[in-house]
């Protein structure tokens, strides 16, 4: 009883998390829907307060099968916080609809899902973790009703449960071969190369579909472009930082031997040049950005192949995380705003001097411009890959980073031509959905201010 007593002290902001959902679900049940969202921003707000003690722990629970290290505690810092600016988005895009409660249980639920990912430190952890996380995101994308968010919602689901069952397929080869589920225990993998290399394979299907990378990226477009923006721009961000994070649980205890770091390097590549060649050509900018998120989750893969082999590899996913969840939920905050075409941006900048700056810094610190927060988070992704050794990939990243620039210039552009009369904005709460991009603007810039001041005072 002491035992458990202590392992769950360690989990006081997982449990908050879940009982946050389940409080916000009886309001949801009460058709009490502002309750709902006061209870889902307190709950989560009070467990992110609750995860600065743990700042500094480096321990492991229940038999070591969830880990409370410096990569589960910061998802908690960057991941709770990214899904309050969600609810609010939710709030200004979705409010007066009739389970508008709903989405915010499904958040909280999806969220506490993500965090169980990125604590993994058992094989079962990473299949609850995309469970958890999967179930409450196909029906956040099917909440309109409509045609589209139905096609997107089943496509999703399908490619879920056939990328998650190749994943259980072939974690049984790490079992087998080690005799053991727990992820500390696959140095043992070395006298096994073929199980080795089946399970891997099969971890990079179940978790690339979750971080959509190329090639299990082909749910991502459609079901951003189908979902509500606010849900959207939550998928964009939360199980995607959980399931790189779930990723760097896993390599961190494989072997080098094996091979491993060469084939991300390979994704990394194949996700940032389709994700960005892409997007040149998408006129809706939600399909835009979708497709930035996509190359975007290559850029992560240039600190997951410095694992265990640079020290900047951990702090630079750490802020390049902080950095991608600010940027992005800003972008879209804006873009929730303004409206889902480029033809809708057309005369933003002019009509609105402040929304139309801050869409630029958003879109600038994407692409990965000084000194904003996205050029921090690449320029100690760079720097972790060049220590492991991985130039050629830096210089590819760098090259994409230049072609990202045309990309993002698509919305520029015609921010500062003359309007459309046609392009009205879109009806939207206005007081939550402004707090979102303020706050989304705020973090970019402080991070992107703050962590080159100290990189400056530590160089």
């Amino acid at each position: 009883m002491t035992s458990m007593a202590h392992d769950l002290s360690f989990l006081i902001p997982e449990i908050l998390v879940l009982l946050t959902g389940a409080g916000t679900l009886v309001c949801e049940m009460l058709r009490r829907p502002r309750t709902a969202l006061a209870v889902a921003v307190a709950g989560l707000l009070l467990a992110t307060a609750l995860t600065l003690p743990l700042l500094g722990v480096d321990t492991s629970v229940f038999s070591g099968t969830f880990r409370i290290d410096t990569l589960s505690i910061w998802a908690k810092l960057i991941l709770l916080p990214a899904t309050v600016l969600s609810l609010l988005l939710a709030r200004a895009e979705l409010h007066g609809g009739d389970r508008e409660g709903t989405v915010y249980s499904l958040l909280c639920f999806t969220t506490f899902g993500a965090l169980v990912l990125a604590g993994s430190g058992d094989t079962m952890f990473l299949v609850l973790g995309v469970l958890l996380s999967g179930l409450g995101a196909f029906a956040l994308v099917a909440y309109p009703r409509n045609d589209a968010a139905t096609e997107a919602a089943m496509k999703f689901f399908v490619f879920a449960s056939v990328t998650g069952g190749v994943m259980i397929f072939g974690l049984t080869y790490w079992f087998g071969a080690t005799g053991s589920t727990l992820l500390g225990d696959l140095g043992g993998l070395d006298k096994a190369p073929l199980a080795a290399a089946v399970g891997l394979i099969a971890v990079i299907v179940g978790l690339g579909y979750k971080a959509s990378l190329v090639p299990f990226h082909f749910w991502a477009p459609d079901a951003y472009e189908g979902a509500p923006l606010s849900v959207a721009a939550y998928l964009s961000v939360v199980p995607k930082i959980g399931a790189i994070f779930a990723l760097v649980q896993v390599v961190r205890d494989l072997p080098v031997s094996g091979g491993w770091p060469f084939l991300l390097a390979v994704v990394s590549v194949l996700t940032m040049t389709f994700g960005y060649l892409a997007a040149l050509v998408q006129d809706n900018v939600v399909r835009l950005l979708a497709y930035s998120s996509i190359a975007q989750a290559g850029y992560f893969l240039l600190g997951v192949v410095a694992v265990g082999v640079s020290p900047l590899a951990l702090p630079a996913l750490i802020v390049f995380a902080a950095a991608y969840a600010a940027m992005n939920l800003g972008a879209f905050s804006v873009t929730l705003r303004t409206g889902r075409t480029l033809d809708a941006f057309a005369g933003l900048g002019r009509g609105n001097p402040v929304v139309g700056v801050a869409m630029v810094l958003f879109l600038l610190s994407l692409t990965g411009i000084p000194p904003l927060a996205g050029f921090v988070g690449k320029f100690l992704l760079f720097g972790a890959a060049i220590d492991a050794h991985f130039t050629w990939l830096t210089v590819v990243a760098i090259l994409n980073s230049v072609l990202s620039l045309a990309v993002y210039l698509r919305i520029v552009v015609p921010m500062y031509r003359r309007r459309s009369e046609a392009a009205a904005p879109m009806p939207t709460h206005l007081p939550w959905n402004r707090a979102v991009w303020v706050v989304a603007l705020i973090a970019t810039l402080a991070i992107g201010l703050g962590a080159q001041a100290l990189i400056g005072r530590l160089a």
